[in-house]
C-alpha cells in the first residue's frame, strides 16, 4: 500500500440508518445529575461525560475510537476554565449499539440531541477526522443558534469519493478493498496501518493505547459508518457554517490527506483559518497535543 493510501480508509464514516423518529428528551438538570443517559429522537442511549466547568466544548470523536480520545484535550482545557463535554457515538464505547442510524443524519440529530439535552448554548464543536462530518452535517441540518465556534482537527470533509464532479477523492473501488480487508481481519489492517497515525517520538504505549481502542469497536458498524460517510457529500453544508472556524491539520496527514481535505474544507467555508502543522500526522491531537491544546484555547478565548 502506498503511502499516501496507509490510512486513507480511515477517512470515512456514516452508515446505513433510519431516519429519526420523534421522542422526548431528558432535561438538562436530569442529565447533569447522572440521573438518565442522553437519549435520541430515535430511543437510543448514549454515554456522555463532563470535565471542568465554564464556557462549554462539545467534542466529537473519530470513527472506531470512543470519547476516551479526548483525554488529553480535557485535562487541559478543563483546567483552563472550560467545560468539556464529550459523548460516545451510537455504536461505539458505552453507548447503545443498534443496527441502524450509522447514516450521517442520524448521526448529526445524535449530536443534536446531546447539544438540547444538556441545553449547550454558545458552545464550541470540536471534531476530529470522522467527527468534523457530523458537526458539519449537524450545521447543515439544525443550524448554528446554539453555536459559537467550530474547531476542526484533520477533517474527512468535505466530500472523500471520487466522482465525475470530484476529481479529489478516492475511488470507489479503494474504499471497498479497505472494507473487504475490514470484513475478513481488522486487526491485521489496523496493525499494518498504525504507525503513520503518529510520529517517530510516540511512545509504544501511547500507540498500543490508540490500537487496543480501535480494536474494541465492532467490525460490521465500523464498515457501515465508513460507507456513509464516504458517500456523502457535505460541500453544500459548508456554506451554511456562518461562525468562525479553525482548521487544524498536519501536512503529514496520510489519513486525510491536506489537499483533498482540510484546504478544501476551509475553501468551502468563508472566512474559515487553516492552521498547518509541518511534520503532523492524522493522530495530532496525541502528538501534537501541547500545541493543538493552546491552539484551541486561544481560539476560544478570542
Amino acid at each position: 500500500m502506498q503511502r499516501r493510501n496507509v490510512l486513507l480508509s480511515t477517512i470515512a464514516a456514516g452508515a446505513v440508518g433510519i431516519a429519526a423518529g420523534e421522542g422526548s428528551l431528558p432535561s438538562a438538570a436530569a442529565v447533569r445529575e447522572g440521573q438518565t443517559r442522553i437519549q435520541t429522537r430515535d430511543g437510543i442511549g448514549l454515554f456522555h461525560r463532563e470535565w471542568g466547568s465554564g464556557g462549554p466544548l462539545l467534542f466529537v470523536h473519530s470513527l472506531a475510537l470512543t470519547s476516551t480520545m479526548w483525554s488529553y484535550q480535557e485535562a487541559f482545557l478543563g483546567d483552563h476554565g472550560l467545560r468539556c463535554v464529550s459523548y460516545d457515538r451510537r455504536g461505539h464505547g458505552r453507548s447503545d449499539a443498534p443496527a441502524h442510524g450509522y447514516d450521517l443524519n442520524t448521526l448529526a440529530d445524535d449530536l443534536s440531541a446531546v447539544v438540547d439535552a444538556l441545553d449547550l448554548r454558545d458552545v464550541v464543536l470540536v471534531g476530529h477526522s470522522m467527527g468534523c462530518g457530523e458537526i458539519i452535517r449537524y450545521i447543515g441540518r439544525h443550524g448554528t443558534g446554539r453555536v459559537a465556534k467550530v474547531v476542526l482537527l484533520a477533517p474527512q470533509t468535505p466530500y472523500i469519493l471520487q466522482t465525475a464532479d470530484n476529481p479529489y477523492g478516492a475511488p470507489p473501488a479503494y474504499f471497498d478493498q479497505v472494507r473487504a480487508a475490514w470484513a475478513t481481519d481488522y486487526p491485521k489492517w489496523v496493525q499494518d496501518n498504525k504507525l503513520p497515525f503518529f510520529t517517530g517520538e510516540t511512545s509504544a504505549q501511547m500507540m498500543e493505547w490508540m490500537q487496543t481502542e480501535m480494536l474494541r469497536s465492532h467490525v460490521p458498524i465500523t464498515i457501515a459508518c465508513n460507507r456513509a460517510y464516504v458517500e456523502t457529500d457535505l460541500r453544500p453544508d459548508l456554506a451554511k457554517v456562518d461562525k468562525s472556524v479553525l482548521i487544524l491539520q498536519g501536512d503529514k496527514d496520510v489519513s486525510a490527506p491536506l489537499e483533498m481535505t482540510g484546504r478544501r474544507t476551509a475553501a468551502g467555508i468563508r472566512g474559515a483559518v487553516l492552521k498547518v502543522y509541518p511534520g503532523a500526522p492524522h493522530g495530532l491531537f496525541l502528538t501534537h497535543m501541547d500545541q493543538v491544546n493552546r491552539d484551541i484555547l486561544e481560539f476560544v478565548r478570542t
